[in-house]
Parts: structure tokens; sequence; C-alpha cells
């Protein structure tokens, strides 16, 4: 049998929309309850998964003719600004006498460009200022990572909207974010002066000099070199006026490799997105192919049902569960979850699902659950709507330094929520217990598996206020003091939890008590690994960066932890620590194998949940597939 019909094959028996009774012979599969003839190499017809953007570009005004006498902005703190930007200033000032120059405290910058529809403060005051001052060109840098190189673009982007040229200084694999990042935002046209390296690995000698010899000679011509035609780009990979046009025709190994020149797959084999199989997902949504879902950043796309449904349909998922990638959709548009995802750190989206559609369809809680079938499918979904759906590229706007997992499904086990005594998450969300819903989140890792070896509650509270502390943002807990973290527990661990803390709420408090982190600990992470610029250890010494840290960061003397060990010699009882912890920032699941004693710790980013509605037809939809009634999975 040849490669094609083994694919064919495949997606036959992957896809619930086919019969799965197929007898092949001669290279040819009889498909028996549709009475059908699949030959090898069919001709698929396929539609484009991604919407269109809701950005009307701008028209750019013209360049400068000269720097002299001219009002320059140099805006943006990241990554060595503190060296750089002096020294841009030393040299326009130098080079252009008459020019007035004007740098970051004094004008202040842009922050992340807005997406449509929404006012920043901070932009429309940058705005502000910039106007006032008269500046005639804005230059913004350091982006050097996934989440400052946006923010420091936001500063150009504002800056064009007004008709002021500009230039954004970027390290190397940055540069295209840069310009992604302003056609995203309806700027089609980015100048960028790349950084030769990394910027916090060289010394201040060595960011001098590139300075002078490279960014210097990149940013007069990037603002002074008239605007052609070749320059302008588009965030869109195809536009089309009918979601429902064919983009393309093609057997099976066509269309794969059609989908990966189109940066639309995600490297793996893909289903394609016919219009008979996105029929069947809209059926099961219970609207039509145009309905908008959503407008989701950083690209700014229109989502309708048919771009979700595609996706769906790409990724194996079944029909039935488009209402789950629906409501998905939706929440991926929150702030709080979308706000990391371009990090260097490599932030991993995942999500979990509460209420009776998850027991109704079958989706895994248990032992192995992101790896059964269905939980892949639904957080391989993830990954191709972080892509077609909301704009997000490896290497363009998805920075992760090492790269990422594929994105998983969770579901929250309800039934030992409802054995243990504890409300399940959405409960705690204020939704009805019989509510569907998904939260969406991210991680920076995938935790420690700790299987506590007492019977002890308060011990196993302590066990896990110690893996929180070890467990901060970025590496050694190196990033912001308080982080997101979800945990989750196995019914045996939360049984005996029980005993002691009588709902999660009071857990979460016990732990935000004794998740406390020595402050020099703390301190030696943000000074020797700060995320963003290295350290000037001889005008800020490491003893004043502790007392900073222990003044911003609400320092005071605690008992020390039950888990430190202490010198026999040491007589202390007490030392500085800092929280760790704050309220709302956590969530704690009851999932996974019931015959275990575990807990698993995720630090990462903020949640967004959302309620799944269902069609009015649901139930006889689900009778047509043999599914019994929603109702008989509810719990009371």
């Amino acid at each position: 049998m040849n490669k094609h019909l083994v694919s064919i094959i495949a997606i036959l028996f992957s896809t619930p929309l086919f019969a799965q009774n197929i007898m092949c012979e001669d290279n040819v599969c009889v498909i028996e309850e549709h009475g059908g003839v699949m030959p090898e190499g069919e001709i698929f017809n396929v539609v484009c998964p991604i919407g269109k953007s809701s950005i009307k570009p701008i028209e750019q005004d013209p360049r400068l003719s000269t720097l002299d006498g001219k009002t320059i902005a140099i805006v943006g703190g990241s990554f060595m600004a503190s060296v750089t930007h002096p020294e841009l200033k030393r040299l326009i000032l130098k080079e252009f006498p008459t020019t007035k120059v004007y740098v970051l405290n004094e004008i202040g910058s842009a922050g992340v460009y807005p997406m449509p529809g929404i006012r920043r403060k901070s932009v429309e005051e940058f705005q502000s200022r910039l106007k006032k001052l008269g500046v005639d060109a804005v230059i913004s840098g350091n982006g050097g990572c996934g989440l400052c190189t946006p923010k420091e673009t936001g500063s150009s982007i504002a800056a064009e909207y007004l008709g002021i040229p500009s230039v954004t200084i970027a390290g190397p694999g940055f540069s295209t974010q840069v310009a992604v990042t302003m056609a995203n935002n309806g700027v089609r046209v980015a100048r960028v002066a790349e950084y030769p390296g990394a910027f916090a690995t060289d010394d201040e000698e060595t960011l001098i000099a590139n300075t002078r010899k490279i960014l210097w000679p990149q940013i007069k011509d990037g603002l002074t070199r008239p605007i052609d035609e070749s320059e302008y780009s588009s965030p869109d990979r195809i536009s089309n006026e009918d979601c429902r046009s064919i983009v393309y025709n093609g057997t099976l190994d066509d269309i794969n490799h059609y989908f990966n020149e189109m940066n639309w797959g995600d490297g793996l084999p893909i289903i394609p997105p016919t219009i008979d199989r996105i029929n069947e997902f809209l059926k099961f949504g219970g609207m039509s192919a145009e309905t908008p879902i959503a407008t989701l950043p950083i690209a700014h796309r229109s989502t309708l049902a048919i771009h979700v449904a595609a996706c769906g349909v790409m990724a194996g998922c079944n029909p039935e569960y488009m209402p789950i990638l629906i409501a998905m959709t939706k929440a991926m548009g929150a702030p709080e979850f979308r706000r990391t995802l371009a990090s260097t750190h490599a932030w991993n989206p995942y999500c979990w699902l509460n209420g009776p559609i998850a027991r109704q369809l079958g989706i895994d809680c248990g032992q192995g659950e992101i790896s059964e079938e269905a939980n892949m499918c639904i957080g391989r979904f993830m990954n191709l709507a972080l892509k077609n759906l909301a704009g997000y590229y490896v290497k363009q706007d998805r920075m992760g330094t090492f790269g990422y997992l594929m994105p998983w499904c969770l579901v929250e086990d309800e039934k030992a929520c409802e054995r243990v005594g504890w409300s399940p998450y959405h409960v705690t969300q204020g939704m009805n217990l019989n509510d569907n819903a998904i939260t969406v989140a991210s991680a920076l890792m995938w935790g420690n598996n700790m299987a506590p070896s007492t019977d002890n509650p308060e011990r196993i509270m302590e066990l896990m206020a110690w893996d929180i502390t070890e467990r901060c943002q970025f590496a050694l807990g190196s990033g912001k003091q308080y982080t997101y973290r979800t945990i989750l527990m196995t019914e045996p661990i939360a049984k005996l939890l029980k005993e002691t803390y009588s709902d999660k709420t009071e857990l979460e408090s016990n732990l935000i008590v004794n998740a406390r982190r020595p402050l020099h600990e703390r301190t030696y992470a943000n000074y020797y690994a700060n995320p963003g610029s290295r350290q000037n250890t001889e005008n800020f010494p490491f003893s004043r960066y502790e007392k900073r840290i222990a003044r911003t960061e609400d320092a005071s003397l605690t008992p020390i932890p039950s888990w430190m060990a202490v010198p026999e010699n040491c007589d202390a009882k007490e030392i500085m620590t800092i929280p760790t912890m704050k309220e709302g920032m956590i969530a704690i699941l009851l999932t996974g194998d019931s015959a275990r004693n575990k807990v698993q710790i995720m630090p990462g980013g903020g949640y967004s949940t959302i309620k799944i509605e269902l069609p009015a037809n649901w139930n006889t939809l689900m009778e047509s597939l043999g599914y019994p009634p929603l109702e008989s999975f509810f719990l009371k």
C-alpha cells in the first residue's frame, strides 16, 4: 500500500465525518456505509484558516531630508539603553549641533500599542508630548526580548500615526518582530537598526563601539532615506472577500505541503479543511460560517466561525468539540492570557475544562489525561489557533529561545471535588456547578511531580509552599515578585488537605502566609539573572540592590521556613523574607490519577475563563452521534 493511501486511511479513521468500515483493494478504498469510493490521490478543495486584518494601513509621511536643526526623541529603556541612548545623543549632537534631543526621562514612551477600539493612556500622553515638543523623529529601543520589543515598537507606531518618522533598535532575531508588530498595527514600513548581538552580554566599551559604528549609520539612514514601494509589508498571508473561497486544491500531500509553505500548519500532518467538514463543525456550533467570534491580537484578525472550524478540522478535533473551540477562541483574546506569549522565556499555553460537557464528550480527567486523544486534539487546536487566528508565529513574534511544548488540555475531576467537598474551579469564579467553562492559561514550566509521603495536612501545605518559593517567574525566580500558579493535585492529597483546610480559599490563604522567599536568595537571582539589563556592579553594588528589593518587595523578619536547614552553631530563629504569592493569582484543580498521591505546581501567566455556550438543539445533535443527553452528566 503506497504512502498516499496510508495517509488517506489515517484521515478516515481520525475523522468522524466518514464511516469507519473501510475495505481496501488494488489501491481503492470502498466506504461501505456511504457507498462511495475514494481513489488514490483524491483531490481536496480547502479554505483559508485565517481571517482578514481589521486594521486599515496608514499613509506614512515622507522621511526627513536631514537631521540638522530637527528635534529628536530617543526613548525606551530596555536592554542596556542606559549605555546606548546617551551615546546616541552624543553622536547626534556632535554631527548635527543645531539638533535638539530629548531622552526617555524627559519625554517618556508609549508602551505596547493597543488593539483597535482600546484607548491606552500611556500612548495618548506620549503622543501629546511629541506634538507639544515639536518632535520630528523618534528613535526607540532596545528590543532584545519577545516582550520588550513590542513595548519599544509601540513608541515608533505612536509616532508614525502622528506622521513622525521612526527607527526602532533591536537585536538579531527581533528585527522581524518589529516589522510585523508595526504591520499588524497599520504601519507597513518599519525602519530597524539592528544591534549585532545580545545587548546584555556586551561590556560597556563594546556597547558604545557598536552604537557608533553599527547603530548610528543605520539610524541616520532609516530616518532620512525615502520610502520605497518594495518596503511595504502586509500582516496578512492571504486575503479573501468570501471566507468560503477555495484557496487551494490538491492531494493530501499537496495540501500539507501548501499549508506548511503558508505557515498555516504546525509541522505535523493536518486534516484538509474542506467545506463539508467545516459545515459539520458549524452545525454543532449552531452558527453560520460568517458569524463573528473575536478580533484577536496580535494580528487583529477578524475571526469568523469558519476560521475556528477550519482550525478544528486541521487539528483532528471532532465536530462536536466546536462549542469548546469557540469559547477557547474568545478566551484567547483576554490580556491576562496573551500578555506573555511573545516572550523569549517561552510561556506555554494550555487550557482546562469544567462542567458536564467534558464528561459527556469523554474528555479525560484521569491518569495520563493530556496524552489522551481528545485532550491532545483540543491542545493542538490551541496551537493552530495561536498562529492562524491570533497571528503568533515562531521566529516572528513567539520568541521562545528554545521553543515551545505543544499546548495541552486538562479537565478538572468534578466528581472528585464532590467527594472531597471542595468547589470546582469554575464555581470559585462565580459560575454554576453545571455550567460549562474553559480556562486558558500559560506555564513557564510543566512543574515538579511531587509525591508527599505524609498524611499531615500542614506538612503537605508546607511542601507546596516550598515548591512555590523555588519556582517563581523566570529562571531562579529572577522576574517579577508575584507569579500566577496552577496547582494540580490528585484526590487523595485533596482529601488529606480537607481535614485542615475547609476549601480551596483557606488553603490558598495558608500558602500565601508560608510561601515566603529568603531576601538574599531573591536579590541574588534578580541581580545576576535579571531578565532585562545587566546591573552596574560599581555604581549599584549588591548590598544596595538588596536594600532596594527589601523596600520595594515588602521584606520582613519572619521565622525561618521549616524546610530550610539551619547550621548547628546558628542561634537565629528568623530571617528576612519576601512574599511570593498574593490573593487571586492561583488556581487549584483536582485532576489526574485518583490512585496516586501527587501535587504538581505550574508557575506561569494569568487566566481567562469563558462560559461554553451550547446551541438550543445540542441534545438532539448529540443523540444523532449516540451520546446520552447532557443532563445525565449533571452533578447535584
